[in-house]
């Protein structure tokens, strides 16, 4: 079974094509494929399906390491369309997930001359009840919180996201209250939990403890809540960038509400699963 092991700023997955015949993939053998010790490791693994939207090129299906589905992942989706676009010769491809239909398209190179990809997350929901969270409140100020990190903001981008703000983010254990605050019962869907810093005009620092995932380099869905939360309460405005433990995102709400993420993505190396991987 062949796979790409591709990147965007350190946030990592492995990547299947099931687009010509479907694979036998079960939470174990996910599982498997994800284990950073026994397996390839990765904070996703990616498989490719046919769409089932005439309008869209690809479906992509996100699984976490634990084997369960996820509903979007940004980093994944541009490292998926910068593939697509290198198969079809083309700028611009339109990803389909189970959140959604996500515009891509190729906006340069970078570093390295890695390609630069843009991708639209659709719109930013607000509303505590498309969170989800399990009570009523103003998402703008969420009334749960633990130790140094309190008063979030929610914000749902294909999946649901916790944004706190913090004076030093150096100084909060976020692998001691990230998992703890992942599974409050104020989260009946669990949720990722961000912990943001403004650092410059237009520069926020954060990291995001990712729900069945952990500690990730870089969260491309966490860094567009990120910034939806500091646009709403007035810290950033609607275009900033976001600096991640892997690098840097260049993120934007625009007027009617989507969210545009912009970054770098590369291909680390191809490989095979060996068949005694899956048994």
């Amino acid at each position: 079974m062949p796979f790409l092991k591709m990147n965007g700023l350190g946030n990592d997955f492995v990547v299947l094509d099931a687009r010509t015949a479907a694979l036998e993939l079960t939470p174990a053998r996910r599982r498997a494929i994800a284990d950073r010790r026994l397996g390839v490791g990765c904070d996703q693994l990616i498989v490719l399906e046919q769409p089932t939207d005439r309008d869209a090129d690809v479906f992509m299906r996100i699984y976490n390491p634990d084997g369960g589905e996820a509903g979007a992942c940004g980093n994944a989706t541009r490292c998926v369309a910068s593939m697509l676009m290198d198969e079809r010769k083309t700028d611009h491809v339109t990803v389909q997930t189970i959140s959604g239909l996500l515009e891509s398209q190729k906006t340069g190179q970078g570093a390295n001359d890695l390609p630069v990809i843009s991708v639209d997350m659709g719109q930013a929901l607000l509303d505590w009840r498309e969170i989800p969270v399990a009570t009523a409140c103003d998402t703008n100020h969420m009334p749960v919180g633990l130790g140094p990190l309190q008063d979030p903001v929610g914000t749902n981008m294909g999946n649901p996201h916790a944004t706190f703000f913090v004076n030093d983010l150096a100084s909060i254990p976020i692998a001691e209250l990230g998992p703890k605050l992942e599974h409050d019962r104020f989260f009946p869907e669990r949720a990722n939990i961000g912990v943001a810093q403004k650092v410059g005009d237009s520069k926020l620092r954060l990291r995001v403890w990712e729900r069945a995932a952990g500690l990730t380099l870089a969260c491309g869905s966490g860094a567009c809540a990120a910034l939806v939360a500091a646009s709403r309460r007035g810290l950033v405005g609607r275009k900033a960038e976001v600096v991640v433990d892997g690098g840097t995102l260049t993120i934007e709400w625009l007027r009617d509400g989507h969210v545009l993420m912009t970054g770098g993505i590369a291909l680390a190396f191809k490989g095979e699963l060996a068949p005694q991987l899956l048994a």
